[in-house]
């Protein structure tokens, strides 16, 4: 996976500065997740995967299916990489663009992984203290993991703060081990 993401990379920081100097960052962001989507479909990506298939009829089945919904910067970068045998690459720049998206808007992502479901004010709670303590505005996505027994694990970026049960435990038993 780290392989595809850097091959990925010049095309998401291509596709970045057009969206810039379009000041269409949303809409190319939106764009690039469907064609992305697209892509990874299962009979989507089969055929263009098909060496069989000319590059001409992969390019016409995929603007069939997107028609209208694709401008011209997410366009070429389609075309581009089916041309190139690279449509393997859409989601990892489609995801790379979001990075590069968030980090232009100061916006973090955070990754929240709770013991229990979270209502909507303790997800709010925590995104608050996570936003004032990275001075950033924060995003998240909250998934629930019964394992950790209790608290919440946070993942953002390359930190991750443990904050359950279990690792607690982990930790005590390390402790105790030596």
């Amino acid at each position: 996976m780290a392989e595809l993401i850097t091959v990925a990379r010049p095309y998401a920081e291509a596709a970045f500065r057009a969206a810039l100097d379009a000041k269409d960052l949303a809409g190319i962001s939106a764009q690039l997740k469907l064609a992305a989507a697209v892509a990874s479909d299962v009979q989507m990506s089969a055929l263009l995967a098909n060496p069989k298939v000319s590059p001409a009829d992969k390019l016409k089945l995929f603007h069939g299916v997107t028609e209208g919904k694709l401008g011209d910067t997410v366009k070429n970068l389609v075309n581009m990489l089916i041309d190139n045998h690279r449509t393997v690459l859409l989601k990892p720049a489609s995801e790379l663009f979001e990075k590069l998206k968030h980090e232009h808007e100061s916006v973090l992502h955070a990754r929240i992984i709770s013991a229990f479901a979270m209502s909507d004010a303790e997800k709010s709670d925590l995104v608050a203290a996570l936003a004032k303590k990275y001075g950033k505005q924060v995003e998240a996505d909250v998934f629930v993991d019964a394992s950790l027994i209790g608290g919440v694990n946070i993942e953002i970026g390359d930190e991750v703060i443990h904050g359950s049960v279990r690792d607690t435990l982990d930790k005590m038993a390390v402790a105790l081990a030596d």
